[in-house]
């Protein structure tokens, strides 16, 4: 499943997150990654544990957090602290599928990389390439949002980010480990939330939504994992 959601920042708070990126200093992207990520992967990274990059994660969890649309969709465990990224001059990230877990900085602690999400901190028409490119059974996908506008998708997908020739992407991503593991069956839980959704606007609560309902929920206990 992909998922865009819009607006999870406005372009007003999207553009303070930024400015104050544009003023921080950078480092290499291929410190987060392991030796296949490393051989593909050219850009730079606000460095992971920085206070700004701490309060500026927080920020972007708190309104990811907040989003019914991400909840439905990601179903979440646990969440990483978000990171951030820059391409330009050429950068690029090559073809290559998100590591299965990861470490919780500063602790012990393993999260398993279910869902993954990017948010698009530079408006599209301010820079040339950096198209998100994710390959999954129906074809490659190419992904260029507004800023503030953020893509969810799975972990297992083959991705890569295209080189960026003019101007520069910057954006925020993080991976969340779901309560349901398994994509498609995540997947069948968003629509099935969706319709029923859609179901009470028209209709309001009956005895087919409130059954509707109790699947829902009976079925993320029977695939649910805490």
């Amino acid at each position: 499943m992909m998922l865009h959601i819009p607006g999870v920042l406005t372009p007003e708070q999207a553009a303070g997150l930024r400015a104050r990126l544009d003023a921080s200093d950078w480092t290499d992207g291929r410190a987060t990654v392991g030796d296949q990520g490393a051989r593909v992967k050219r850009n730079r990274q606000l460095p992971e544990g920085s206070p700004l990059a701490i309060e500026l994660g927080r920020i972007v969890q708190h309104a990811v957090s907040s989003q019914p649309m991400f909840f439905a969709a990601a179903l979440p465990a646990r969440m990483m602290l978000p990171l951030f990224n820059c391409y330009e001059g050429g950068e690029h990230y090559g073809d290559h599928v998100d590591g299965s877990v990861r470490i919780v900085p500063g602790t012990d602690q393993r999260l398993r990389t279910d869902v993954s999400s990017t948010l698009f901190l530079s408006e599209p028409d301010t820079y040339e390439g950096g198209e998100l490119v994710v390959r999954d059974t129906y074809g490659e996908h190419e992904v260029k949002l507004p800023a503030g506008d953020l893509i969810l998708y799975s972990s297992t997908s083959i991705h890569r980010v295209e080189p960026v020739t003019r101007g520069a992407r910057v954006s925020a991503f993080f991976w969340t480990q779901s309560l349901v593991q398994d994509d498609g069956q995540r997947t069948q839980l968003y629509e099935l939330d969706v319709a029923i959704q859609s179901l009470r606007a028209r209709h309001g609560d009956s005895e087919e939504t409130i059954a509707l309902t109790a699947h829902y929920h009976n079925l993320i206990r029977r695939w649910g994992q805490t």
